[in-house]
């Protein structure tokens, strides 16, 4: 008899495993937190392992917020039996924002991504108007600005990857925005002192969506796998998460820029093959590896937080059993195989 797949439940269970770090940061830190951006791939995540890693260091009585437009009311109840105080707000609009509860920490995750090459005037509001709002309303705060390993050029595959020296670049519309992002941040932080830390994700990853759950869907499918891209990062979203909570007390003036993912340089066609075998089915590959990809160097974040939980064949082993067993995805393909920036 199969073993039945995990629901959401047990997903974000296993993801918000608060981290021995993240309970310590938050035991060493005052006052309350907010999550913008709540409703997106790894908001949920993020509010319910602060408010675990609250419990577990005893401070029950610290509040965490999650704030998000709400679309589904079903979220916020979900939430609320997590220990976090849903909020509904448009971040986009001022007046909204300006009725948020101003407290210490803020984690800020909002932006868009997907579709921005079909709605760019959207996409430039959300990742450059709406930090504005935010960082003039949490000016007092140390906020942990969630940005994107796109914001730099491409590398050899050959080298270390870009760390936080190496200049940003403007790859598309989407990689545009971010940089956009940082930089509207990077003035708010200058005109009020604000202690910011540029957090830097290559690839999160889980049973539900990434670039593990694209890769062994199309080798499961038969479907093909295009490795131009040649190779890719990764981390699980966990530990992504709590090294966030982290990040709140290494927030600086002015902000500090962090690459977050995982140690290893991964092969794309390497990924499809463990696939294969798990499945029994050859991958059908397309395309040559080129001799760059989007690549960072996360070697200041492994010197900070130590090695990441999980091994990369022990997550493909995860997400192929999730994928074997039927299990439900989000449905976001990544695109991690797009070389001009459109998402």
């Amino acid at each position: 008899m199969s073993t039945p797949p995990l629901n959401d439940d047990q997903i974000e269970a296993l993801l918000s495993a608060p981290t021995p770090g993240a309970i310590a940061a938050v035991r060493a830190l005052d006052g309350d937190y907010m999550v913008l951006g709540v409703g997106g791939k790894m908001g949920t995540t993020m509010a319910l392992m602060l408010r675990r890693a609250l419990d577990a260091a005893g401070k029950t009585a610290t509040k965490v917020y999650g704030v998000s437009r709400f679309s589904r009311p079903e979220a916020m109840e979900a939430l609320r039996r997590g220990g976090v105080e849903p909020i509904a707000c448009d971040l986009a609009d001022a007046a909204q924002v300006a009725k948020l509860p101003v407290v210490a920490n803020v984690e800020y995750l909002a932006g868009q991504k997907f579709g921005t090459d079909s709605a760019p005037g959207e996409t430039w509001i959300q990742n450059t108007y709406v930090p504005a709002l935010v960082a003039e309303h949490f000016r007092a705060s140390r906020i942990v600005v969630f940005s994107t390993g796109c914001v730099y050029p491409f590398v050899p595959v050959t080298g270390p990857g870009a760390n936080e020296a190496t200049p940003v670049a403007f790859l598309g519309e989407y990689a545009s925005t971010c940089v956009g992002r940082e930089r509207v941040f990077g003035h708010f932080a200058k005109k009020y002192g604000t202690r910011q830390l540029l957090y830097r994700l290559n690839y999160a990853v889980e049973l539900r969506y990434g670039v593990l759950v694209d890769v062994g869907t199309a080798v499961l499918n038969g479907a093909p796998v295009d490795i131009t891209m040649g190779a890719f990062n990764l981390i699980w979203q966990g530990d992504a998460c709590a090294r966030a909570i982290q990040c709140l007390a290494h927030t600086a003036n002015p902000p500090k820029a962090l690459n977050i993912t995982g140690a290893e340089k991964i092969s794309i066609r390497e990924v499809a093959e463990k696939f294969g075998e798990i499945f029994g089915k050859a991958p059908v590959l397309t395309g040559a590896p080129a001799a760059q990809a989007w690549l960072a160097d996360a070697s200041e974040s492994l010197r900070l937080f130590g090695p990441t939980t999980k091994s990369l064949d022990e997550l493909i082993a995860q997400v192929a059993a999730h994928l074997s067993a039927g299990g439900r995805l989000l449905g976001k393909p990544t695109h991690f195989e797009s070389r001009d920036g459109k998402f």
